[in-house]
């Protein structure tokens, strides 16, 4: 029977994707290419298809690709119909069906939520909305920001410096634009990357001529009588005078619209297992929903069965088709989701690439090149096992040290060739900070071992 059911979804079954994102494609894509025949919808809440986010922090601030022109490439004709511009609101798991904000409701034999993540707003609504305070998610956001960056503005604020914040920093001082940066921790990428490789990005900031304020919060926004922002609040009393501010606080998953549908869905993305399949907000398996991407928590096997939820690029390629292939074959056919983290970003000249999860780390070792040369590897050790690797213009070890996190090789890491480590490869701590506290930081997030998503609540007030 169950052989039947799957042979007549893969003919005429009807296949629902909400979240016209990068994952969405990739799964309709892979849906497509292993023989899906059916009716195949994806929804999406902004009116375009699909497109490359990852430049828009990048090369769109610098002027050299448009915000317009960064459509993903379609790798196989998906013919879908296409839902754009138009939310989902809510989800009917009894009856299978989707409900949209303008009133109507899309049926289903399967469902792929793959709706990502949106960014974090100024929680202040009427200084949010001044002239002049903008986000970077969306290409509408891209492309007001660039403009405003080429009309030079007398001084940008950007607020919090992640990796999102770095990179607009690094465009702006790329343009000669004066920028100040706010960070409540004591440097830049310290929840992603721990107070060591912090206080090497701090310097790299500083060096270039970024006003870099740490252990700071910004209190309030001060905007000028026709509604324009023009200045900084800090709570060390301190004024910054800025007529562009960037709010870089990390992101929020896109899971409201499933408030009451009985999945396992909170403020840390979706639960689902290994194969991609959701969790409902008893911890039990469903069988016709899948989740992937962004907004997806899994439990990855080298990393202690943690869930997991990763804001990368590549993992939402590798989740998405994953899901795909899970949607439509035999469960003996199934396949974990078993990505490897990886992620990069390019600031002031340098390439920041890591593998596995430094999140996790309790140590850090540099075992190629110096801090100091701003050209490195930092090896990071969890209960005396290898968990992660980050570089500064030293890549080619990458590939080395993800090959160790997945042998679970030793940590410290030994020098084989040697009767002692070398001078100055001793462990250090890694410094990250306390993971009680809000942190716009990390691109891994650890979200536990349960499949029930505790409600958090997150008070930004006074970054």
């Amino acid at each position: 029977m169950a052989a039947d059911y799957l042979d007549r979804l893969r003919r005429e079954g009807r296949i629902v994707i909400v979240g016209a994102s990068l994952a969405g494609l990739r799964a309709a894509e892979t849906l497509r290419a292993e023989g899906f025949a059916g009716e195949l919808t994806l929804i999406g809440d902004e009116p375009y298809e699909p497109y490359d986010r990852p430049p828009l922090s990048k090369s769109v601030l610098l002027g050299m690709a448009s915000p317009l022109h960064t459509e993903l490439p379609h790798r196989w004709e998906i013919d879908a119909k296409w839902r754009l511009g138009i939310p989902a609101t809510g989800l009917d798991l009894a009856a299978k069906r989707v409900k949209l904000a303008d009133g109507d409701e899309v049926p289903y034999d399967r469902l792929l939520i793959a709706t990502g993540v949106r960014a974090r707003p100024w929680p202040k609504e009427d200084e949010a909305g001044l002239s002049g305070v903008c986000l970077l998610r969306t290409r509408e956001d891209a492309a007001d920001l660039y403009q405003r960056l080429k009309a030079g503005p007398r001084r940008v604020f950007v607020i919090g410096a992640g990796f999102a914040g770095s990179e607009v920093a690094s465009a702006c001082r790329g343009m000669g634009i004066p920028v100040t940066v706010a960070e409540r921790a004591g440097a830049p990428l310290v929840g992603a990357l721990g107070g060591v490789v912090g206080a090497v990005a701090a310097d790299l900031q500083t060096e270039n001529g970024v006003d870099l304020r740490t252990h700071v919060t910004v209190t309030s926004l001060e905007g000028d009588p026709v509604g324009r922002v023009r200045a900084v609040h800090l709570s060390d009393e301190s004024v910054v005078e800025a007529d562009v501010v960037v709010v870089s606080l990390g992101s929020q998953r896109n899971t409201e619209w499933l408030t009451g549908s009985g999945l396992g869905a909170g403020p840390r993305g979706i639960a689902c297992d290994a194969g991609c399949r959701a969790f409902d907000f008893r911890g039990i398996v469903t069988d016709d929903v899948f989740v992937a991407g962004d907004v997806a928590r899994s439990p990855h096997a080298l990393f202690g069965y943690q869930f997991l939820s990763l804001e990368h690029w590549g993992n939402a390629v590798a989740q998405a088709e994953t899901a795909a292939h899970n949607m439509i074959c035999h469960g003996a056919d199934r396949r974990p989701h078993l990505w490897m983290p990886a992620f990069w970003s390019s600031m002031f000249g340098v390439n920041i690439k890591s593998v596995g999860v430094p999140p996790m780390g309790e140590q850090l070792m540099i075992t190629q090149g110096s801090l100091a040369e701003r050209r490195f590897v930092g090896v990071y050790g969890y209960k005396g096992r290898v968990i992660a690797a980050v570089s500064f213009d030293n890549t080619r070890w990458l590939e080395f040290y993800a090959r160790q996190i997945e042998q679970g090789e030793p940590f410290p890491v030994e020098f084989p060739t040697m009767d002692r480590r070398p001078e100055g490869r001793q462990p250090v701590p890694a410094d990250f900070p306390d993971p009680s506290l809000p942190t716009h930081g990390p691109t891994v997030t650890l979200t536990g071992y349960s499949p029930a998503d505790q409600q958090l609540v997150f008070h930004p007030a006074r970054h």
